[in-house]
């Protein structure tokens, strides 16, 4: 019988989080020397992982999270990495955006890095401070258009989003109607001029966006829309789309930025999903989720049963949905701080 597996990005590195029949298990912790902030996984071997750490660079795991090795050990290379990509053709490629901002790319796995410098060039880089202490700037998430691999998008936190049509060689700033705390994207896999993004809505809060904390725009990034208005709820980070019905998306909002959430209603957590491309959302049943108090982090779709969604809380916990989101359960395991998921099957 096949494991469904949970690779789990965190505050104390990096958890292999098992299923083999009923129970889940913590199968391994390793990377525990560092915060984790993401993750990615080779779509054509579920045991090889690369994770960013923040504060030394990219890691690769080649036995499903067992042991690590840092390719690049010796060499220049991205330091305090903040997001990790794969080439979606190219396996030897990664990309590493890191804090401050700066994008790196590697065509061998991660033994050699260049930064590539043009991303310093656009304007938005220099103009912004991070609104929290000891935090600066940085690249938050990195996308490949579906229909062209040279086009892709980077999300800046904060910094509006930015794109190239030619690998990284150039960039464009795209700034025109979204907000500027751009956490999560999304491109919809037959008509890549849809686009999805999640922000931290900070922004909206200073009456200076549209909308609150998600948008969409359908001319590849140049205008965006506000979506899902109704709901009172201004911040996001994850936003995952359904694999065989792009139509299908999920996300969790919170009011206002973590900051805020000390206060005894915690981060007024609720769960939404749209089934219609984005133009209506609806809030499912999730407040058995830690009573809403706590945020969830990192939502993630089991490709092979994509009734099945995980969510993991900022807090540590993991919960499973079987139906869509209708219903919720929570694993019996726990980890630290959540940043990342992915799920795969071995």
């Amino acid at each position: 019988m096949a494991s469904t597996i949970l690779y789990i990005a965190s505050s104390k590195g990096v958890f292999t989080v098992m299923k083999n029949g009923g129970d889940w298990r913590i199968e391994n912790q390793s990377l525990t020397d560092w915060s984790v902030p993401k993750i990615a996984v080779s779509s054509s071997k579920s045991h090889r992982i690369v994770a960013g750490t923040r504060g030394d660079g990219v890691w690769i795991s080649e036995d499903f999270g067992k042991k690590w090795t840092k390719p690049s050990y010796g060499h220049p290379g991205p330091g305090k990495v903040r997001c990790v990509t794969l080439h979606p053709t190219d396996a030897d490629t990664l990309y590493a955006g890191t804090e401050p901002i700066e994008l790196f790319v590697s065509h061998d796995s991660g033994k050699t890095w260049k930064s590539l410098d043009s991303v310093r060039q656009v304007r938005s880089v220099s103009s912004f401070t991070y609104p929290v202490a000891g935090v600066e700037p940085h690249i938050r998430d990195i996308v490949f258009s579906p229909n062209d691999p040279k086009t892709l998008y980077a999300a800046l936190q904060v910094g509006y989003m930015i794109k190239s049509n030619d690998g990284g060689v150039t960039w464009n700033l795209l700034d025109q109607g979204l907000d500027a705390d751009v956490h999560s994207i999304c491109i919809h896999p037959e008509r890549s001029n849809r686009m999805y993004i999640a922000t931290g809505g900070d922004f909206y809060r200073q009456g200076k966006s549209p909308g609150r904390a998600l948008y969409m725009s359908e001319d590849s990034g140049d205008s965006w829309l506000p979506m899902a208005l109704h709901f009172g709820e201004d911040y996001s980070v994850p936003l995952v789309m359904h694999p065989e019905n792009p139509n299908i998306l999920y996300s969790s909002l919170a009011k206002g930025s973590p900051g805020h959430w000390r206060r005894p209603t915690g981060a007024e957590c609720i769960i939404v999903r749209t089934e219609d491309g984005g133009k209506n959302w609806e809030q499912l049943d999730s407040n058995v989720i830690e009573g809403k108090k706590k945020f969830v982090e990192a939502l993630v779709i089991d490709k092979a049963h994509p009734e099945h969604i995980y969510a993991g809380l900022r807090s540590g916990e993991i919960y499973a949905s079987h139906d869509g989101g209708a219903g919720w359960t929570k694993l019996n395991v726990k980890v630290d701080s959540i940043s990342d998921m992915q799920c795969v099957h071995a």
